[in-house]
């Protein structure tokens, strides 16, 4: 089976009670919830939550929850702890919560890798930055990949740097330049194998947990999607979603 499972923290440092923030007159985790069923090769998916409040509000969507210990350091750990105990599942996709409108295409893009070559263990999503403010945000990672789509690594910098362009505009001209879009899929053994290794020098320093994978010689195979998704971390992001959602998805 193919577990989706979605991990939700209330207590975000940027934005407390995240998962609970009115989006058009819905929580922001049923959004992500909700996205997420729009996948067709997820055989299931589960809220794995942290606090009493975001559990009693995702009981009123699904049954599908589940309350997950505080002090789980982040939410790959809430995934495994889950994982754990679903003995069916061989495949589990770790789908973020703060991510209301991903579509559900690009999960299963991000799958295919898994079902096709045995020898893929992880996979991830990657999408070609257009943008300057993308290229100069700290806040979105890169990464470069080899002639396989196996990743070499990831940065809050931009990578690879480009010696010939003088601005970065010329950088996204003159080379292809991809953000990480943090959905992962796992073998189920890979992900508890994962969760079990400490932290490690080069994540510590980009605060960046896949770099513990690559760090460990796990290999991370990258799927380029031409989809986007909006992740909501700060007040300013979520007027944004507000505003998307207004838009783009709310009924006419």
């Amino acid at each position: 089976m193919i577990i989706g499972i979605i991990p939700a923290r209330f207590a975000s440092s940027r934005l407390m009670g995240k998962p609970l923030a009115d989006i058009g007159g819905k929580p922001m985790i049923q959004h992500t919830f909700e996205s997420a069923s729009k996948s067709k090769l997820l055989n299931e998916i589960i809220v794995a939550v942290d606090d009493n409040r975001v559990y009693n509000v995702v009981k009123n969507f699904t049954d599908n929850v589940v309350l997950t210990p505080k002090d789980l350091p982040s939410g790959s750990d809430r995934i495994a702890y889950v994982a754990k105990s679903l003995h069916s599942a061989e495949i589990i996709v770790n789908i973020q919560g703060d991510e209301p409108f991903i579509h559900g295409r690009m999960i299963d893009q991000a799958i295919e890798p898994l079902l096709f070559d045995l020898d893929v263990k992880i996979s991830t999503l990657a999408k070609k930055i257009t943008d300057v403010d993308e290229l100069r945000s700290n806040a979105i990672p890169k990464v470069v990949f080899d002639y396989n789509n196996y990743a070499l690594y990831f940065s809050r910098l931009p990578i690879p740097f480009v010696r010939e362009a003088k601005t970065n505009l010329e950088k996204i001209l003159l080379t292809d330049v991809y953000k990480h879009i943090g959905l992962y899929v796992f073998r189920k053994k890979t992900l508890l194998k994962f969760t079990s290794l400490r932290p490690t020098d080069l994540e510590m320093a980009e605060k960046l947990e896949q770099l513990r994978m690559l760090e460990h010689g796990m290999k991370i195979k990258v799927v380029v999607t031409e989809f986007d998704s909006i992740s909501v971390d700060t007040q300013k992001e979520l007027e944004f979603a507000r505003e998307y959602y207004k838009k783009k998805i709310a009924p006419k």
